[in-house]
């Protein structure tokens, strides 16, 4: 759980900023996004196994220019 206090003096601006930046580095947004919804194992295995081939395509599609 990311929590950030305010300091006194401290603007709100900033603690947002803190606050965005903790939860970025702790991957909570990311975590929630993935759990929005259940996916099956095999469906997700199907998506590993196409980033994957894009991954190794491009990598190998910039190694020819």
């Amino acid at each position: 759980m990311a929590i950030q206090e305010k300091k006194p003096g401290e603007s709100i601006d900033s603690v947002l900023r803190k606050f965005k930046r903790k939860i970025k580095d702790e991957g909570i947004l990311t975590e929630l996004r993935k759990r929005e919804y259940f996916q099956k194992p095999s469906d997700e295995k199907k998506l590993k196994v196409k980033a994957a081939k894009r991954r190794t395509f491009l990598q190998q599609r910039a190694d020819e220019l």
